[in-house]
């Protein structure tokens, strides 16, 4: 399973972005998919999460309402919409693909496969 994560980038507060996680094969569909992100110095957090069966979503409450997590299965591709973005936004974001129980799917641990970092920068 290999995980691509792409679309960081520097945008002033109030703005959007939306990250996109290519994956190999039928990862989207297979496996649970969820976005963590970690700042400097903090530890990794749990934004999203979209379940393998039944397509629910879980949000962190810091970003309920302002981020969305989506797949198209078609494009082996999960993406983040992120908007009204705040300062307190600014981190590596991962994404990340598993099989956790739904008590687990916050907890990093519980997934297998983890992109590479993009970089999310909100300026004040």
């Amino acid at each position: 399973v290999q995980l691509q994560a792409s679309g960081g980038g520097l945008v002033q507060a109030g703005g959007s972005l939306r990250l996109s996680c290519t994956t190999s094969g039928r990862t989207v569909t297979n496996y649970g998919m969820a976005w963590f992100r970690q700042a400097p110095g903090k530890e990794r957090e749990f934004v999203a999460a979209l379940r393998q069966s039944g397509g629910n979503t879980y949000y962190a409450d810091s970003v309920k309402g302002r981020f969305t997590i989506s797949r198209d299965n078609a494009k082996n591709t999960v993406y983040l919409q992120m908007n009204s973005l705040k300062p307190e936004d600014t981190a590596v974001y991962y994404c990340t693909a598993g099989r956790p129980i739904l008590s687990a799917l916050r907890t990093a641990q519980a997934y297998s496969h983890w992109g590479q970092g993009t970089q999310v920068t909100v300026s004040s």
